[in-house]
């Protein structure tokens, strides 16, 4: 979008009735411009996979230029869906088209239970319609300094022939089926790492490219240690900053992350609606893909 966009005047055709449409993978660079309209970065390589392996919604803007507004809805079947890139272009913001992207969001899940990450900006338009709080992701940034050790677990490499224990692992401590964005993992991430005990893999985890980091997640782990090896493994292959989101219960693994060189950047609020919880095993489940896709 061009930097004159904020001068362009309101369209006469009511908001409400600019129609929601889906978005298909070549709306791709509209996405990005919209969410750079808004002050986040571009994200593309993210952007690419949430709409292939979720489902895109926009509104054109009627001035031609792009989106106006977009969000993306990640379904794990009928358990469990996920919110998330809710953005609204800044001439329109303010002016209900949120509340109407979500609502829109809300009927296409239908009785399907719901769960995004909220900003402290969002969060109250979430409340009103259904959300609740049940933990707070910290987003943490920084390069990783090894200055506090990781303890000695295998780690390696993951290969082909480990994708069916991988998914079986993430099926146990997510709760639900993520086949569809979990073989998406080794052509999408630079690195994909398992964890090993006694012939068993016991976590995983990959760093995928974002603008000039690398985002550690999905993070799956038996325990902190393994964790932690992990992440100092995935660390130990790139030259680039670490990002991740790790759920704030987990107050060793952030504590130990933070002595290595990442600092707290932001604080999210985890929300479900239709449910007391987020199904399977928080206790095993450190940091997700990405906090668009839960």
């Amino acid at each position: 979008m061009s930097d004159s966009l904020g001068a362009m005047p309101i369209p006469a055709v009511p908001l409400a009735q600019l129609p929601i449409r889906r978005l298909a993978p070549e709306d791709l660079p509209a996405c990005a411009d919209l969410a750079a309209n808004r002050g986040w970065p571009r994200e593309e390589h993210k952007w690419g996979l949430l709409l292939t392996a979720g489902t895109g919604y926009g509104i054109d803007d009627p001035a031609g230029t792009g989106l106006l507004a977009c969000s993306v809805l990640t379904s794990y079947g009928p358990g469990l869906a996920a919110i998330g890139m809710v953005l609204v272009s800044e001439p329109y913001a303010r002016q209900g088209v949120g509340r109407r992207m979500m609502r829109h969001l809300l009927a296409e899940a239908g009785e399907t239970p719901l769960t995004l990450h909220a900003t402290p900006n969002g969060q109250p338009l979430y409340e009103q319609l259904g959300f609740t709080e049940t933990s707070r992701a910290d987003m943490v940034r920084g390069r990783f300094s090894f200055a506090a050790p990781a303890p000695e677990v295998a780690v390696r490499p993951a290969t082909a022939e480990d994708l069916q224990a991988i998914l079986r692992l993430d099926r146990e401590i997510f709760g639900l089926d993520r086949t569809p964005v979990i073989t998406r993992l080794p052509a999408f991430a630079d690195h994909l790492r398992v964890a090993e005990e006694d012939g068993e893999i016991t976590g995983f985890a990959t760093a995928w490219p974002n603008m000039d980091t690398h985002v550690v997640g999905p993070l799956i782990a038996q325990d902190t240690a393994t964790a932690q090896a992990l992440i100092a493994s995935l660390a130990a292959a790139t030259d680039r900053p670490l990002r991740t989101d790790i759920d704030v219960r987990h107050t060793a693994l952030l504590r130990w992350v933070k002595e290595n060189g990442l600092d707290s950047i932001a604080s999210n609020a985890v929300m479900v609606r239709s449910l007391p919880d987020l199904p399977g095993d928080w206790r095993r489940r450190f940091a997700p893909l990405t906090v668009a896709a839960g």
